[in-house]
């Protein structure tokens, strides 16, 4: 029988887990996102791309970098758009989440990433764990199917995955999902941080710059 104690706790963890999935909800229905909506460019990628635009401007250098991370994981794609990105990294993208196939990305700016990619020699590199719901194989397949050999997807093993991430990860995301962040073992050698380390040398290669 449990304790008063463990029926506190679970009773507190239930009430977090529903506080955390209102939050992913907001998130899916703001016009910024629209990730439920699928089928177009989510509206907030215009103003990263101005960003980068205007980075590289006072920067300068040979290019901006894109890292996106789940719900803006696809973003860092679509940001390549703007001629200054140049190494766009897609981690583990779940927009739409109606649409487990679906890259959150117009018909015409689909069309004109693949031209950019083709022309300019751009490459993709993406991570996903093998058993992810939220960014399955199936998108994985329909990036290839965009770009070709440009896009280096990498796949990693579930079982490799943080098994104590944040109480969010563990109780909303429910998976293997965040390669680089959540789910990360920081233990040298490991797939995870191996992953890590192939982002930063994939940046540092296409960017000209020299990883500490």
């Amino acid at each position: 029988m449990a304790s008063s104690q463990d029926i506190r706790l679970s009773t507190r963890r239930q009430g977090d887990a529903a506080a955390r999935g209102t939050i992913v909800r907001r998130a899916c229905v703001s016009a910024e996102f629209r990730a439920f909506a699928g089928g177009g460019t989510s509206p907030v990628v215009t103003w990263l791309r101005g960003l980068a635009r205007l980075a590289h401007a006072e920067r300068g250098g040979p290019g901006v970098g894109a890292v996106g991370l789940c719900f803006t994981g696809n973003f860092a794609l679509t940001m390549a758009l703007e001629p200054a990105v140049i190494a766009p990294v897609v981690n583990h993208p779940s927009l739409p989440l109606d649409d487990p196939g679906g890259l959150e990305i117009s018909d015409g700016d689909a069309a004109a990433v693949a031209e950019r990619v083709a022309r300019d020699g751009v490459k993709v590199l993406a991570y996903r764990f093998d058993n992810d719901r939220w960014c399955t194989g199936q998108r994985f397949a329909a990036y290839r199917a965009l770009l070709g050999d440009a896009f280096d997807g990498r796949v990693l093993k579930a079982e490799t995955a943080n098994t104590n991430p944040p109480p969010f990860f563990r109780d909303v995301v429910g998976c293997a999902h965040s390669v680089a962040t959540a789910h990360l073992v920081d233990q040298d050698g490991h797939p995870t941080m191996q992953a890590r380390n192939e982002i930063i040398a994939f940046l540092a290669e296409r960017l000209g710059t020299r990883p500490e």
